[in-house]
């Protein structure tokens, strides 16, 4: 098994079935870790754009730097498309963090960069929820509709 072309995702062909899919809203880019995080994205049934699988996460600890990463490929790729939003669903992790800054600074001139909201799984409860998580599900919080 190979990877696409484009997003490099996982794919036996040049073109995985998602970047072949004409369906999908051409201008969202979502940009993943891996090909799991992509999976369960698309598990949901809920996001009709296209992704670029980076490859990891930014972690100089472990020696990956920004240059072992599909990121030269993601900033190609929104300076030449018609990408009207980037979302960034990275792991909320300090690698993850550190990735997301990396990358909106490196994609704000061309695009809006967005990153998906963190916060309370469903059906847990608030009391046995860390500090950082409670921050960003109130950082992250919408009104009501």
């Amino acid at each position: 098994m190979g990877q696409c072309q484009t997003c490099f995702h996982f794919s036996a062909d040049p073109l995985c079935e998602i970047c072949r899919d004409q369906k999908r809203n051409q201008g969202l880019l979502c940009v993943v870790a891996d090909s799991r995080d992509l999976l369960a994205l698309e598990r949901t049934r809920e996001y009709r754009g296209f992704y670029h699988v980076l490859g990891g996460l930014i972690s100089p600890m472990d020696g990956i730097g920004p240059e072992v990463l599909q990121i030269s490929s993601l900033v190609q790729r929104v300076d030449h498309d018609d990408i009207s939003e980037v979302i960034l669903a990275l792991t909320p992790s300090v690698e993850g963090d550190t990735t997301s800054l990396y990358l909106a600074r490196l994609l704000k001139p061309f695009t809006k960069v967005t990153r998906i909201a963190y916060g309370l799984p469903v059906g847990s409860e608030l009391e046995y929820a860390d500090e950082v998580t409670l921050t960003r599900a109130l950082e992250g919080r919408r009104a009501m509709e």
